[in-house]
């Protein structure tokens, strides 16, 4: 799967339940480095979300890691703080917009 497809799969998750994304007003940078890779960003608008491709001009965090990881994190193979605790996934700006991307995504 290309990470198109996973980037649309994360917009149509996002948008089967609004409601999780209430109150949230932000900008996710996805680095996705290795094959099959690139920059993605999310922006998050209070109940709405927009999966981009590029790099967004002031995101409030950046996730980086390699492009294989984090299709297994998305898949539910790679729990997302053993992922940082390992230093597969490495974030840049709010971490608590880290620990809120889990309860997003699933």
């Amino acid at each position: 799967m290309s990470m198109k497809e996973v980037f649309a799969g994360i917009q149509e998750k996002l948008n089967a339940d609004p409601s999780k994304m209430a109150g949230l007003t932000a900008t996710y940078q996805f680095s996705l480095s290795g094959d099959g890779g690139g920059e993605y960003f999310v922006v998050f608008d209070n109940g709405t979300a927009q999966v981009n491709e590029g790099t967004a001009d002031n995101p409030n965090i950046t996730i980086s890691m390699e492009a294989a990881d984090f299709q297994d994190m998305v898949d539910g193979k790679l729990d997302g703080m053993g992922a940082f605790m390992s230093g597969k996934l490495k974030v840049t700006g709010d971490m608590s917009l880290a620990m809120r991307l889990q309860t997003l995504l699933s």
